[in-house]
């Protein structure tokens, strides 16, 4: 694509300088007949010109632990099973984490603590993921975020919201009616979860429901079924180094999930590790937080 049509000069139907009629803009989901193309589209997404810049600076300059590597430096899809019965909707991805890995909630602190318990209790095959070829799979999840591109700060402006809500609208219409449970992380994710639903056409509760973690709403279908929103805290460094959340409070909303989706236990395994770090990192202050890029994630 050239500059120029980036920039929307000379062309028809344009919005902040980019260009409404080219697929690949967030109105453009709706024409993904599955999720591979709705994919295809995303990763070609420049909607949103402060995220464009910000997701490119963080690959040519990266912190200095992943000098050499190449950043996905793109939107970034969801990940996961693609006939979920549990959404697990979190924020963004991090700077330096999927922004770099290409796969969402891969590669920063925030993915560590939550692929380990989905892991824990027998959602994921694996309790690490470090990279998009690591051998990862989710069984009965997929994971989706509101905003797909890095934000500064880990904070997307509300017009960046509204302007990426389309792709998590058209993800969450293709996943169908298999979907049982919503897993909202964090404020911002409940919030995207409860909008995107009611523009589907869904009853959403008046005054909408407060997030909270392990608040746990029905929430009827158009067709008559129903999906269960829950809310846990986002793992976020902020929230799971000071105790906020703790492995054993995320293994019990993920349970929960399980449970509701009608989806096998995990086989028996050890009690959930705390990875809060040791009073000596923390005297150290050593970073925590998987980029120098990420400020603290809504909770």
């Amino acid at each position: 694509m050239r500059d120029a049509d980036l920039r929307g000069e000379g062309r028809q139907g344009h919005h902040g300088g980019v260009r409404t009629d080219d697929p690949a803009y967030p109105t453009g989901a709706a024409r993904a007949r599955d999720l591979a193309e709705l994919g295809s589209l995303l990763v070609e997404c420049r909607a949103c010109p402060r995220l464009v810049e910000w997701r490119e600076a963080a690959a040519a300059n990266p912190r200095a632990a992943f000098r050499g590597q190449t950043y996905w430096a793109r939107p970034v899809p969801g990940f996961g099973d693609d006939a979920a019965r549990i959404a697990v909707v979190g924020l963004a991805p991090a700077a330096d984490g999927a922004n770099r890995t290409g796969r969402l909630f891969t590669g920063d602190r925030s993915g560590d603590f939550l692929f380990a318990a989905l892991h824990r209790v027998g959602l994921a095959n694996q309790p690490e993921a470090t990279s998009s070829d690591d051998g990862m799979v989710l069984t009965g999840v997929r994971l989706v975020a509101p905003v797909r591109c890095a934000p500064p700060a880990n904070k997307p402006t509300p017009e960046e919201r509204r302007r990426c809500g389309p792709w998590l609208a058209r993800e969450l219409e293709l996943l169908g009616p298999g979907v049982r449970v919503v897993v909202a992380l964090g404020a911002i994710g409940w919030a995207a979860a409860l909008r995107t639903l009611e523009e589907q056409g869904w009853p959403v509760p008046q005054p909408r429901p407060r997030f909270a973690h392990d608040a746990a709403v029905p929430l009827e279908r158009p067709d008559g079924g129903t999906v269960t929103l829950l809310g846990s805290f986002h793992p976020s460094p902020h929230n799971t180094f000071t105790g906020r959340l703790t492995p054993a409070m995320l293994d019990a909303v993920l349970d929960h999930a399980r449970r509701l989706a009608d989806l096998p236990p995990a086989r028996p395994a050890g009690p959930a590790v705390d990875i809060r770090p040791s009073a000596r990192q923390r005297s150290r202050r050593e970073p925590f937080d998987g980029s120098r890029r990420d400020g603290p994630a809504a909770r």
